[in-house]
């Protein structure tokens, strides 16, 4: 399903592309007479959300197609409704609006002015070709999971092409990188002691030690975004996958410590340095999966761009988690 706008008119006012053929109810009204009402005066475009004003035309609520269908005659639309409605201004513009859909995944979304007054509605048939018509329940959900993959690649490109957003998008995230890097060398200070260990043997395999983890936690973390194309994530989710990822991380860690520890073991003669290093490659890798799952995870659930986030948040959370297993065993065993 190919899309075709150009970076010209996604800059444009998504005012441009809103349609006005949307369909309105009353929240006084009852579904019967919204039902009666929509016979006598069907909107002329489809109709994928019923949107709920007052006398205003102020926005209050949306009522799904399904929840209209499925509600009692008698039943106030201001029962049925969904009052926390998800609204695009109307001084946003139409790449605006791809966040809107990339995050929420939502079929349409309602275009209002300051004063929350309904002035248009925006929906997938901006961004795409052509598209199946659907319900409430959104017809095949590869096909809809397709668009919207579609309309995030476009986002993407859009925004990294603008060399200034990109900037503004991506540089607050790289001050975990930033933070990350003081930490660990403020961890080195307060571990100086160990470090020093045998003519600070220690150091040597500080970058394997890091490597390892940060690999791990890239891995992770490319994983979990593969995953967001076949299903959005869910709290019930991240913590049903968290176990069999610590698990992973932890047979990773196990696997790569057990053979770095050798190497390290028998290059310097040094029988602790083997449990330090397979302890710190195993506790900081087991720790690099878990964070590598969990933070796209989260960044999506609090409605933040994983694709941009996940990386730097990440990792930093891997080399610390590294850093802390590695200095914390050489401090107990040396």
């Amino acid at each position: 399903m190919p899309l075709h706008l150009t970076e010209a008119q996604l800059n444009e006012p998504v005012t441009v592309y809103a349609r006005n053929d949307y369909a309105t109810l009353y929240p006084e009204w009852t579904v019967s007479e919204a039902l009666a009402h929509m016979r006598q005066h069907p909107p002329p475009g489809r109709i994928i959300y019923f949107y709920v004003v007052d006398d205003s035309m102020r926005l209050v609520g949306v009522v799904p197609t399904r929840r209209l269908l499925l509600a009692t005659l008698e039943t106030p639309i201001r029962d049925v409704m969904i009052a926390g409605v998800i609204a695009i201004p109307a001084s946003a513009s139409l790449l605006d609006a791809c966040e809107f859909f990339t995050m929420h995944r939502l079929l349409a979304f309602p275009v209002v002015d300051e004063l929350r007054r309904l002035i248009g509605v925006i929906d997938i048939e901006a961004y795409a070709e052509e598209l199946a018509e659907t319900g409430d329940s959104g017809g095949a959900p590869a096909t809809r999971d397709d668009v919207f993959q579609l309309i995030g690649v476009r986002l993407t490109r859009a925004q990294q092409a603008r060399p200034l957003a990109a900037f503004r998008g991506r540089f607050p995230w790289l001050l975990c990188n930033v933070a990350g890097g003081t930490l660990a060398a403020l961890l080195a200070e307060i571990y100086q002691v160990e470090l020093n260990w045998q003519h600070a043997v220690l150091a040597l395999f500080i970058p394997v030690v890091l490597a390892l983890a940060e690999s791990v936690a890239i891995q992770s973390v490319t994983l979990a975004l593969e995953a967001f194309r076949e299903a959005q994530p869910s709290w019930r989710d991240l913590f049903a996958r968290l176990r069999s990822e610590a698990a992973t991380g932890l047979m990773l860690g196990l696997a790569t410590g057990l053979l770095v520890g050798a190497i390290a073991a028998g290059w310097q003669g040094l029988a602790k340095l083997f449990l330090i290093v397979l302890g710190g490659i195993g506790i900081g890798v087991t720790c690099a999966a878990v964070a590598g799952l969990a933070v796209p995870h989260l960044l999506h659930l609090m409605k933040r761009d994983p694709q941009v986030a996940a990386g730097p948040i990440a990792l930093t959370c891997a080399d610390i988690a590294a850093l802390l297993a590695y200095f914390n065993l050489a401090r107990l065993l040396t």
